[in-house]
Order: structure tokens, then sequence, then C-alpha cells
């Protein structure tokens, strides 16, 4: 019987996988396969705590932006409603003031238009007091004078008469 080449390969294979079995190299080559697999799963689980703890801060800090923003606009309009109640305030001082200003500058006009009137009054009695004077010493003579201040005398006592009764 001759034994070819084909029957020592197939006798050397089967020497070779009986002695992977004897060594046990499948199950060892399973055991660190499995430790590799072990190993991923726990990266992934571990990126996975490490994603939903980044999830959460990244929803937190949304949140403290978004209560940031809410605050910065109730600031924002707290701080136009101020401005807006001081420039309607300032705006009414001012026309207040204002009015009072010319309230007081029309009532100081009408007094010194008042004394002018009074001054003018004043001036024209005293040139008339002076003219009727020049005229009386001038034309008229005392008995005439004498006459007209009894007759005047005697209405004013008349007239004060009825005023006391």
């Amino acid at each position: 019987m001759a034994i070819d080449a084909t029957f020592w390969v197939a006798v050397s294979f089967i020497i070779f996988f009986g002695g992977l079995i004897y060594l046990k190299v499948p199950h060892k080559i399973n055991n660190i396969l499995n430790k590799l697999i072990l190993d991923i799963k726990n990266e992934i689980d571990e990126s996975e705590k490490l994603r939903t703890e980044a999830k959460n801060l990244l929803n937190n800090s949304q949140n403290k932006l978004d209560t940031a923003e809410n605050v910065k606009k109730e600031i924002l309009d707290q701080a136009k409603k101020e401005s807006d109640r001081l420039i309607i305030e300032l705006n009414d001082k001012f026309h207040k003031s204002s009015d009072i200003k010319k309230n007081l500058a029309e009532n100081k006009i009408n007094q010194m238009k008042e004394k002018a009137i009074k001054e003018i009054k004043d001036a024209s009695i005293k040139i008339a007091v002076d003219s009727v004077k020049k005229i009386i010493t001038t034309s008229v003579d005392k008995s005439k004078l004498d006459a007209l201040f009894q007759k005047n005398l005697g209405e004013t006592k008349e007239e004060l008469k009825k005023i006391n009764s």
C-alpha cells in the first residue's frame, strides 16, 4: 500500500486540530474573544453613561440658558416700562413747570400793564389838576371861585348827612 501525500496531509491536519483541541486553544480563543466582547460592552455602557450625563448637562445648560433669557427679557421689559414711566413723568413735570412759568410771566405782564396804566392815569390826573389850577387861577375870578367852593361844600355836607343817616 502506497501512502500518498494526501493521506499524510490529512493525518497532519487531524493531528494539528487534535493538538489544538488538546491544548484547549479554541477554548482560550473563545475566552479571549469573550473578554474582548465584554470589554467592548463595558466601553459601550460607559460611553452610554457618558452620553446620558452629557445629555443631562446639555439639558441643564439649556434650561439655565432659557431661564437667563427669560430673566433678561423681564429685566429689559421692566427697564422699558420704567423708562417710559420716567419719560411721561418728566414730560408732565416739564409741562407743569412751563405752565407755571407762563402764568407767572402773564401775571407779571398784567401787573406791569396795570402799573403802567396807573402811572399814566396818575400823570394824566396830575396834568389835568395842574391845568385846571392854571386855568382857574388865570381865568376865574376870586369871587366866583369862593361861590363855587361854598356851593360844593354845601353839596358835600348834604351827601355826608345822607350817608350817615
